[in-house]
């Protein structure tokens, strides 16, 4: 029953992050490109695959370390979305990997990386455009925790976020050749390793 509340629940998250992104496609990048090129939503390309992983296990440290060890003293890890599979062990794999990839990954890669990032850097420059989209990422994740963090918690969330976001937002367009799909992985190996801790109760 867990499984398929989640692939629901992913499902509609998806269109709910893919609703802007799409109808912003429709108007004015349809006759450009379909719109998976669009968003990024393609095949790495991957140049010097050294600093590839160096930037993409970097990544995961920037996001995982901070969020493990100060985060907690401000939130409640009953109040992150993973706290649902907590105690859970093994049993609990699959749909953490639905959670992890799908339902928080791969809806905001979409919106963030795949939709703002592209038209961001387009307009803007990849320095402002990305750092823009890295706030916005951010900021959402910070929103969500203000009222129980307080604002100095928020803000160290938002910092975390942003951080993992601006790079993120600098492996996909830099180190990608803007592919959508190294951020995915990142993101949903970021999520997956934060619900693992949680369902071993490692913290």
């Amino acid at each position: 029953m867990q499984i398929i509340n989640l692939l629901i629940s992913a499902t509609l998250q998806l269109i709910l992050f893919s609703i802007i992104p799409f109808i912003w496609w429709l108007i004015s990048g349809r006759k450009a490109l379909g719109l998976f090129k669009w968003l990024g939503l393609k095949k790495p390309v991957v140049r010097n695959k050294i600093k590839y992983i160096i930037t993409f296990v970097g990544t995961i440290i920037v996001m995982g370390i901070p969020a493990f060890l100060i985060v907690p003293m401000f939130v409640d890890n009953s109040e992150f979305a993973s706290s649902q599979f907590s105690g859970q062990g093994v049993s609990a794999l699959i749909p953490i990997l639905i959670y992890a990839f799908l339902q928080t990954g791969l809806s905001e890669e979409l919106l963030f990386r795949g939709f703002l990032t592209k038209r961001l850097v387009h307009k803007f420059g990849f320095q402002v455009g990305n750092m823009v989209q890295g706030l916005l990422f951010g900021f959402m994740h910070g929103a969500m925790f203000i009222s129980t963090a307080g604002l100095l918690g928020a803000i160290i969330i938002i910092v975390i976020t942003g951080t993992g976001g601006w790079l993120m937002g600098w492996i996909n367009e830099k180190q990608s050749g803007g592919s959508m799909i190294s951020s995915w992985l990142l993101h949903g190996c970021s999520n997956l390793l934060a619900s693992i801790i949680v369902m071993f109760n490692i913290f």
